[in-house]
């Protein structure tokens, strides 16, 4: 189905296109297909599309920079082993965000964190330094959303920054939307009072 999608994407073109939208995705498209088939010249250009997207993914879900190198690179080797089996059914940027997603929870389980909001969490807002944000371009809310709790900075990220609702934030981490939802208000409170500072 998706290499019939592709070829479909190719016949379209014009024999003498340049480089366009609609040319990126074709040849981005061809190298999904002809890594999924085991080319590993391919999978290094896919890799090199994708990997700042899934290293930023990763670095505000663990608010790490050196976690999120070590999990960018699973993820990598993630989608190298499921590859075959993309189907296209969604597009390929999506599938990957999602393999992403599901090896930042799965890496987080394996190490002991807690989904849910406990009370070292509550612990580290009185606990957490009351120095001020530097000022910076984007520097104040990054810094912001580094500190916020594990479980609200997830929640936070998830939902704000990458979209999901609240039903496929409860689906992918346990927890129910409401509970999702209460994570969200709290990390908001959170950043509102850091970044009020």
């Amino acid at each position: 189905m998706f290499a019939q999608q592709v070829t479909d994407i190719a016949r379209s073109q014009p024999s003498s296109v340049t480089p366009t939208i609609d040319a990126a995705t074709v040849l981005i498209s061809a190298d999904v297909l002809a890594a999924a088939a085991g080319d590993r010249r391919a999978f290094e250009r896919v890799y090199r599309v994708h990997v700042d997207r899934v290293f930023s993914i990763c670095t505000r879900m663990l608010g790490d920079r050196v976690a999120a190198e070590e999990v960018t690179q699973d993820v990598f080797v993630r989608v190298w082993e499921k590859l075959p089996g993309f189907r296209g059914d969604a597009a390929f940027s999506t599938w990957l965000h999602r393999v992403a997603v599901n090896v930042v929870l799965t890496q987080r389980k394996t190490v002991g964190i807690q989904q849910a909001r406990t009370v070292e969490d509550e612990n580290a807002i009185e606990l957490a330094p009351s120095a001020p944000v530097p000022v910076g371009d984007r520097l104040d809310l990054e810094m912001a959303i580094a500190r916020l709790p594990k479980g609200a900075r997830r929640i936070f990220v998830l939902h704000d920054i990458e979209g999901y609702t609240h039903e496929e934030i409860g689906v992918q981490l346990g927890i129910t939307p409401g509970g999702s939802k209460a994570q969200l208000h709290r990390a908001r409170l959170l950043l509102r009072a850091a970044l009020s500072r």
